[in-house]
């Protein structure tokens, strides 16, 4: 099951260019378009005449053509014009979305409209802080969007399954100080890891003099996953809150689920250091994206192991205290999302 009233990750702002995008977010096909002033709208991608995904057509100034019989649909999924005829019935129209774009994402909100605040969009200011410099992609995932939010939440792994980018020492992880603390909507993982050997990503990009202070910072909210990790030369104050001077990487995890089988997981990496050799980054980028396909093969074979044995039982280890929290907040909407109303004895005491 899925939360409905949130704000999920559709795609990333370069992708939308002149023509539609489809995607499909919590089971319901949807296709992406620009309007003629810039703004994106989204609709559900289905044409109410014949049923042919509206993604097969066409973006005619800034309203949406089917490309079957050309029916044409603007921004809030009205029918505005059947060829061949002037009287567009009553009922030709589609689904629309609340869309916004923001911080070089577009956001779509699945749920009821009435509730969608663009003020609760997650902000992430590193994609125009001048002090930092990102690149990012995406890719889908066939696995559940539970699995993704375990393994980000579950650092432990990093040590295994990323031993030659950004592992280090498997014991390093297993043994690194944690502390999970968790909000109404939210859980924050810091994890340090002192006293290291930097691994291979931080050593080819940045100059230290031993072994380092590691930090992982991790913040989980509906629909993302924010990691602020890094490194400083031991002893140099990072444990106590001085981060100036060393490797600093800000990753944002956007998790968006399509279907109970698939996830699509858009990522950007934003550095500190070296924002004038774009190479670096694109380095960074593809060493991150190697890294995120490790995790991918892991998560889709757990997912189809899990979906074989259904119901086995599984056992919880100390590290997994912020996936559980993440579950528990999951549930949480999604329980308060189908709760009916009950009836108050006085309601039906008045209707008699």
């Amino acid at each position: 099951m899925f939360i409905k009233n949130c704000w999920y990750a559709a795609g990333m702002s370069n992708e939308i260019q002149s023509g539609p995008l489809a995607r499909t977010i919590i089971n319901e096909p949807i296709v992406l378009y620009r309007k003629a002033d810039g703004h994106i709208a989204a609709l559900e991608d289905r044409c109410c005449h014949r049923g042919l995904p509206l993604a097969h057509g066409q973006v005619l100034d800034g309203l949406m053509q089917c490309g079957y019989h050309g029916l044409v649909f603007d921004h809030t999924g009205q029918c505005v014009r059947i060829p061949g005829q002037e009287k567009i019935p009553q009922n030709a129209r589609i689904k629309s979305y609340p869309v916004v774009e923001q911080d070089a994402l577009i956001w779509v909100w699945m749920g009821d409209p009435a509730k969608a605040d663009p003020a609760q969009i997650l902000r992430y200011p590193w994609h125009s802080d001048p002090e930092w410099a990102y690149d990012g992609k995406y890719t889908s995932i066939d696995a559940n969007y539970q699995l993704l939010y375990d393994n980000l939440l579950d650092l432990t792994h990093v040590g295994y399954v990323h031993r030659n980018t950004i592992g280090g020492e498997p014991e390093a992880h297993s043994n690194a100080e944690m502390k999970t603390t968790r909000s109404d909507d939210g859980v924050h993982v810091i994890r340090w890891l002192r006293n290291s050997t930097p691994p291979p990503l931080y050593a080819s990009a940045f100059e230290f003099h031993g072994k380092v202070d590691r930090w992982i910072e991790i913040e989980f909210s509906v629909g993302a996953v924010r990691i602020y990790s890094g490194a400083k030369d031991v002893g140099q104050g990072a444990y106590e809150g001085n981060r100036e001077g060393g490797l600093g990487l800000r990753t944002l995890h956007a998790v968006t689920p399509s279907t109970e089988d698939s996830t699509f997981y858009f990522w950007t990496v934003a550095r500190n250091f070296k924002l004038k050799q774009p190479e670096v980054g694109e380095k960074i980028c593809q060493e991150i994206e190697a890294t995120f396909n490790e995790d991918k093969a892991i998560l889709e074979s757990q997912h189809q192991r899990l979906k074989a044995q259904a119901g086995r039982p599984l056992v919880d280890i100390a590290a997994d205290a912020g996936a559980i929290q993440a579950r528990r907040i999951i549930a949480s909407r999604i329980a308060a999302e189908v709760a009916k109303p009950q009836t108050k004895m006085t309601d039906i005491a008045n209707a008699g």
